[in-house]
């Protein structure tokens, strides 16, 4: 997952808290804690990363 676009989340700030990243992948969709780029990420299919969205919005 190194050679790929990681964007900031919307939610995020600047401040520290909640920075998470996601990236478009072939495979479905990363995620990774922005603070810690080298750290663990995971990878969500297209429809589990839908259902977390939407889970975290309500």
């Amino acid at each position: 997952m190194d050679t790929v676009i990681w964007r900031k989340a919307s939610r995020s700030n600047d401040q520290g808290a909640e920075c998470v990243e996601v990236a478009a992948l072939s495979a479905g969709v990363g995620v990774r804690d922005s603070k810690d780029p080298d750290g663990p990420r995971l990878l969500l299919s297209r429809e589990a990363f839908r259902a977390l969205a939407a889970d975290i919005k309500r």
